[in-house]
């Protein structure tokens, strides 16, 4: 079962694309461009449509998601965590 998508490998964040991810669930991560299955294991409740880390990133480390620069990390995650607004901010403003 596919528990997240990736678009690029370079992508530091995963979409959950089912429901019910909880925190200890060994989440599948597919990369699209390279078809390959990555793992990570969640460590919080993960809803779907909701960025999943797949590294441990620091304050000020770029976010990528679809390959794309989406923002700026404001508050240390580690591989498995909820990345969301609480912890990521844009860079436009």
């Amino acid at each position: 079962m596919i528990h997240a998508v990736l678009h690029d490998a370079k992508d530091t964040v995963a979409v959950a694309v089912v429901e019910g991810l909880t925190a200890g669930t060994e989440l599948n991560a597919w990369i699209m461009d390279e078809d390959k299955i990555i793992h990570v294991r969640a460590s919080q409740d993960i809803p779907i449509g909701h960025k999943v880390a797949m590294k441990d990133m620091e304050v000020g480390d770029t976010v990528f998601k679809y390959g794309v620069d989406i923002g700026r990390v404001v508050a240390p995650i580690k591989a498995g965590q909820h990345a969301h607004v609480h912890n990521i901010k844009t860079k436009r403003w």
